[in-house]
């Protein structure tokens, strides 16, 4: 039991602060265990193990101890084990095992921040802003949703298929999709110059390497006399925060980017463009859709209240808080936490709101093809105006030349 005692008090200690303490005296080690009440916690553990009708082991109950915690916290906090640490970081590097879908609640309801490009959940047709009503044709909503996310990563983890049922958004009829896990690359910048010498540029998701590939595609282009930038942000769930606010300082030569907002003071920050810039001098549009979120809608919205770029499409996802990677005590662990919320420049809080684009069109209705492959479709005007967004941004650009 004492060694069940030590390493449930290291385990807790990660939790609570993420950074490893070192106690000067067995006084204030007292003090820390009195004020978070650990005795209760192990005796509670100690009890239920010894006299409980069916048997539990002390890593089950350590582990249900641990999904309490998080049951009391946001839908983007959750302890992650080796693996999915693991899976994290490749991820943000361009590739990872899954289903390619982000998944948070929404008005009490499950909801599609959006698929991943050529993820597996992107080829069966699932669309930002889709409820997902059943899992396996087991009933879920927002109170399940732990139930739902610890399943979905078994079934991945074990390289198992998983049915869906959901509902695309303003639509009473239900679909059915299987997914099957599979290896999903990422490719965070892809650009080309279409039509009018119009730079155009898909921003995939925020990782590692996104300013860097950014800024070597923007060179490539430093002689060519573009007559606009395209930045597309459709379908884009996030990623990096300080991806998007290098990308923002690109494109800004001064003004507030983001401020964050949490309660310990690494937490605490505001950002500034930098007098740096390339390309400031020609019209510049950003798309948007409902599956544009978190570090996308920082940018949007740092271009957007900075008057550096024209929005176009529809009402973003409307995630205003900042996660944070804390490697636990326990080698290998993690833990995804919620550390702070954000504000635009102009100081709003947009969770649960979006970003307003300053053009308003909705997808559903001026498109049915989708974003992703829009690369080789704009080569050829025509197929361009299928997708009505884009052309709104290209007509824009038009009338400021």
């Amino acid at each position: 039991m004492s060694q069940l005692i030590r390493y449930l008090s290291f385990t807790l200690l990660g939790l609570a602060l993420g950074v490893s303490l070192t106690l000067s005296s067995q006084e204030n080690a007292e003090q820390a265990q009195s004020r978070l009440n650990y005795p209760l916690l192990l005796d509670i553990i100690d009890t239920v193990e010894t006299y409980y009708v069916t048997e539990f082991t002390q890593d089950e109950l350590i582990a249900a101890a641990i999904e309490g915690i998080f049951a009391k916290l946001d839908p983007y906090s959750n302890f992650l084990d080796q693996q999915e640490f693991s899976n994290i970081r490749d991820a943000n590097k361009g590739e990872y095992f899954g289903f390619g879908v982000e998944i948070a609640t929404e008005d009490n309801k499950i909801t599609i921040i959006t698929p991943f490009a050529n993820s597996p959940a992107d080829l069966a047709g699932i669309e930002p802003g889709d409820q997902i009503l059943k899992l396996n044709n087991e009933p879920v909503d927002s109170n399940r949703l732990d139930y739902l996310l610890k399943e979905i990563k078994r079934h991945s983890q074990n390289n198992l298929p998983i049915l869906l049922t959901l509902s695309h958004t303003g639509m009473d009829t239900e679909f059915e999709v299987t997914l099957i896990p599979s290896v999903i690359s990422i490719q965070s910048v892809t650009a080309k110059v279409i039509e009018d010498q119009i730079g155009y540029i898909r921003l995939a998701s925020f990782q590692d390497n996104s300013t860097e590939e950014l800024v070597k595609q923007l060179t490539q282009w430093q002689d060519v006399r573009l007559s606009g930038i395209i930045l597309d942000l459709r379908n884009n769930p996030g990623g990096l925060l300080d991806q998007a606010i290098k990308i923002a300082d690109i494109f800004l030569s001064k003004g507030r980017i983001v401020s964050t907002e949490g309660r310990f003071f690494d937490a605490n920050s505001e950002y500034y463009a930098s007098p740096q810039t390339m390309f400031s001098n020609i019209p510049m549009t950003i798309l948007i859709n409902k599956g544009s979120a978190s570090a996308s809608e920082v940018l949007a919205a740092a271009l957007q209240e900075n008057h550096r770029a024209k929005v176009i499409g529809e009402t973003s996802f409307g995630k205003g808080t900042v996660q944070s990677l804390i490697p636990t005590l326990i080698e290998g662990n993690a833990i995804k936490l919620t550390i702070a919320k954000y504000t635009t420049p102009n100081g709003r809080d947009i969770n649960s709101k979006g970003i307003e684009p300053d053009i308003k069109l909705d997808l559903t209705t001026v498109t049915n093809n989708k974003n992703v492959p829009i690369i080789d479709e704009i080569i050829i005007q025509d197929e361009s105006t299928q997708d009505k967004i884009l052309n709104s941004a290209i007509t824009w650009i038009k009338t400021k030349q």
